[in-house]
Formats: structure tokens, sequence, C-alpha cells
């Protein structure tokens, strides 16, 4: 969560935070990320895939195709771009283990 502060009152700004996995990495600093969800059917109440592409920005290159990760939404930085690559999910998880380990060590 981001602070903002705004004629001295400070609001907390809450940025969506999506998981996907990397369908194209072919642009300069630009990568294609797809997000699925499970939609509900209004009368068969059955649950059913729906995917979304959405154009992500990725300073360094860093990822690729097939990569699992956490896009985060941003300011526009392009007409198509309005997410940017928060972190991959293995890396992410790994660190989590990490800090949790290390805090039972401290503890």
């Amino acid at each position: 969560m981001n602070k903002e502060i705004d004629n001295g009152v400070e609001k907390q700004v809450i940025k969506r935070r999506l998981e996907g996995v990397i369908v194209s990495d072919k642009m300069q600093k630009t990568v294609v990320v797809r997000v699925t969800r499970f939609k509900k059917h209004p009368k068969y109440l059955k649950y059913y895939k729906v995917s979304r592409r959405f154009k992500a920005h990725d300073e360094e290159n860093a990822y690729k195709t097939g990569d699992k990760v956490f896009i985060e939404e941003t300011r526009p930085t392009s007409r198509d771009k309005r997410w940017k690559v928060v972190t991959k999910i293995d890396t992410a998880l790994k660190q989590e283990k990490i800090e949790e380990e290390q805090e039972k060590l401290e503890s």
C-alpha cells in the first residue's frame, strides 16, 4: 500500500495485484501476461475459465515466456500499458520462506 498526501491529509492508495503467466516477451520492456479467473454461469451455476491479457512493463527484460508473475496496477506508461511486473512467483515464495526461517532463528 502506498501513501499519498493530498492537502495535508494522508490517503492510502490500494493497488490491484493480479497473478498470471507471461505469454509473450517479444517487445522491448514489455511483456504480455495472461490472467485466468473462474466465472460462474448465471443460469447453470457452473464455473468456467475466463482469460484476459494485459501488457505489463518490464524495465530490465528479466522475465521470459512461461514465468508466473505478479503484476500491479500503475499509472499509464503507454497507450496499452497500465500494469508493471512486480516479481516472479517462485522467487516471492522462496523469499517468504527465507524470512520465516530467519524469524524462527531469531526467536
